[in-house]
């Protein structure tokens, strides 16, 4: 998944990003903002474009590897990389919105899963554990560390929780690429993988599934589902390793 080597930023880098990750986290309430019943997600998909557009960035997502718009929007049992059209969302649907923004050459890059109308406590459940295993795992991406340790924490939370953690996706590596190396599983043991040193940004994103955590792509070679047809909580923040406790780049 991840293109390139892993990259160092500079504090002046960092600075660029924390703004393309500010616009990010704009777009993101914008849409929560927008999210109810009867909405389509092409609607969504517009109004997160003209968002960005109006801060000076370029949406990351519209275009790359030829996908045809500005922020994923994955229902229910889709778990990444839903294509936004004319659907409609429905009381009780999850909504899952990964978004990405390019700001003066670097990319910003989060996701949130949303509840439509009131949404059953399970389905609540699913996206509190989801933030519980993502918070669980950005403490640890400090100089020093692992990767692996960063995944452990997040596949602790939720496998204790009972469910799934996705395999064929994984966070990554970001910057002047949307996608750079290291990639960041959900899973593994700790100890393991690439040594965080400060100046390296991470784009850190749990996917946990209601049953199997095994998938499959639809037809449009983009949308991602589970194969049980189970539901599906994505969540993600950008993070840039630091001397200190890592600095969250996608907070509003």
């Amino acid at each position: 998944m991840a293109h390139t080597q892993p990259t160092i930023k500079s504090p002046a880098e960092i600075a660029i990003m924390r703004e393309a990750g500010r616009i990010v986290a704009e777009t993101l309430a914008l849409v929560q903002e927008h999210v109810r019943p009867g909405v389509t997600t092409a609607e969504l998909d517009r109004l997160a474009y003209e968002h960005i557009r109006a801060r000076g960035a370029v949406p990351s997502f519209k275009g790359y590897n030829g996908f045809p718009a500005s922020i994923c929007t994955s229902i229910n049992e889709e778990i990444v990389h839903g294509i936004p059209g004319d659907r409609r969302l429905e009381e009780g649907d999850l909504l899952s919105v990964d978004c990405g923004a390019l700001y003066r050459g670097y990319h910003g890059d989060a996701a949130t899963t949303l509840g439509v109308g009131t949404i059953t406590p399970a389905a609540q459940k699913m996206i509190d554990v989801g933030w519980e295993s993502l918070f669980a795992g950005i403490p640890h991406a400090r100089a020093g560390n692992r990767i692996g340790d960063v995944s452990a924490a997040i596949q602790e939370v939720l496998e204790h929780n009972g469910y799934g953690v996705v395999r064929d996706l994984v966070g990554h590596g970001i910057g002047r690429h949307l996608h750079e190396s290291p990639n960041v599983p959900n899973f593994g043991p700790p100890g393991h993988g690439l040594r965080l040193v400060p100046g390296l940004v991470l784009a850190i994103e749990p996917m946990l599934t209601q049953g199997s955590y095994e998938s499959d792509t639809l037809d449009d070679d983009w949308t991602i589902v589970t194969r049980d047809k189970g539901l599906s909580v994505h969540v993600e923040h950008t993070i840039a390793v630091t001397d200190g406790e890592p600095e969250i780049l996608t907070l509003p």
